[in-house]
């Protein structure tokens, strides 16, 4: 059987016959873990035409193919594509067991045409758009509508869905709940190999001077970088001798590189665009002291996982899923750089506080080895593909 996944991921077409992933983190690794249960897979994706990317992007490959729909950011580069971006998902959309990775404006288009047919479906709910249209977080005239069209485009999906699994343990499942008795997992879409892990905690010491970093898209100010840059701006003013790494690039990379700019900032911030995943944001990763995460919106974030699972201090806002990550004391508000300022100040003036830290988040990032999620997200598959079954046997096919 094969499965049709819809997806609001970025994808390049570089005119070499594949297609690669835009960012990284949905490579043809990531698509495999769909056939250990179904013969192929369709991803239906936005897909520009790009330069070459490393190989490790590439997302195509053997049973893995793609519809590439026309590439567009935002709702007037949307409305533009509308005709032919419907036309291809009607034509895409076959008897196949389908999966929605929601929320986004694909899967709610993908879920309108087998919404009419009875067909079943399930849902992955991978992040919140409640929260990814509050204010300060996107800037448009319409973010209200958006904010309430999405929710309740995603809470008729959970509803409707066959089978549902989410990234978070608890969050998620309360705002978008599924069906009475609908078959739901919570199983991250983080899954990190044997070499994402340090082997033990690290050994802090009394720091004259500390790295701070972190890691995400510039796309949108979802993660709430430009937070990050007004409390390190406060950090510095009280006298601590601090660095921060920036990993991520998009749109608003030129207006935080002016803020930096403005307040005298720059040899102490670094942007570093984005880096392949894997080894180089590793790399990046066991060269800083603390990685700070000041997110206005999260479903799980693998950025965090990741820095966790190196053993790295972390502090990031309350939001979303980061609460099933981190411990209270490890986490602020979002929008508020005093109140982060004065936590990163807590933390790096605190080896002991940070060797502590260091224990626990290598503990709890254990927690999403591939054995453990496996088995979970496996179940899932195999529950959509049978209700798909029994819906084409009722059809007489």
């Amino acid at each position: 059987m094969n499965v049709l996944v819809a997806t609001e991921a970025h994808f390049v077409s570089t005119g070499d016959g594949r297609i690669y992933s835009a960012t990284g983190g949905r490579d043809y690794k990531f698509w495999t873990r769909y056939l250990e249960v179904f013969d192929s897979l369709t991803v239906i994706a936005r897909v520009r035409r790009g330069d070459h990317l490393p190989e490790s992007n590439v997302a195509t490959g053997p049973n893995v193919t793609f519809i590439p729909l026309p590439d567009y950011v935002g709702p007037l580069q949307y409305m533009r594509q509308r005709a032919a971006i419907a036309f291809l998902v009607k034509k895409g959309v076959k008897r196949d067991a389908t999966i929605l990775r929601a929320p986004g404006m694909i899967a709610s288009i993908v879920w309108q045409q087998i919404f009419k047919k009875g067909q079943p479906y399930g849902v992955e709910v991978v992040g919140d758009p409640y929260d990814v249209f509050a204010p300060k977080t996107v800037r448009h005239i319409l973010r209200p509508f958006f904010r309430w069209w999405f929710s309740r485009q995603l809470r008729q999906q959970c509803a409707g869905a066959g089978a549902a699994a989410y990234v978070t343990k608890h969050y998620l499942q309360r705002r978008y709940p599924p069906a009475p008795n609908t078959f739901s997992i919570h199983c991250s879409d983080v899954e990190l190999p044997d070499d994402a892990f340090i082997a033990h905690p690290r050994s802090m010491r009394n720091m004259e001077s500390a790295t701070l970093i972190s890691v995400g898209t510039l796309r949108q100010l979802y993660k709430g970088t430009d937070t990050l840059i007004e409390a390190l701006h406060h950090c510095v003013c009280n006298g601590l001798n601090l660095r921060l790494v920036i990993v991520g690039d998009g749109k608003w990379r030129s207006e935080l590189e002016s803020r930096v700019s403005r307040l005298g900032l720059t040899d102490r911030i670094s942007f570093l665009g984005q880096l392949p995943a894997g080894e180089a944001v590793r790399a990046e990763l066991d060269a800083s002291d603390l990685f700070v995460l000041p997110s206005r919106t999260e479903g799980l974030p693998r950025a965090l996982v990741e820095a966790m699972a190196r053993g790295l201090p972390c502090v990031a806002s309350n939001v979303g899923g980061i609460p099933e990550l981190l411990s209270a004391d490890d986490m602020v508000v979002p929008d508020q750089p005093l109140a982060l300022a004065n936590k990163i100040h807590e933390v790096v003036t605190n080896p002991e506080r940070m060797l502590q830290m260091s224990a626990r988040n290598l503990e709890k990032a254990r927690e999403y080895s591939n054995d453990i999620l496996r088995a979970r997200r496996l179940a899932f598959y195999r529950h959509v593909g049978s209700t798909t079954e029994a819906w084409l046997r009722n059809l007489g096919h």
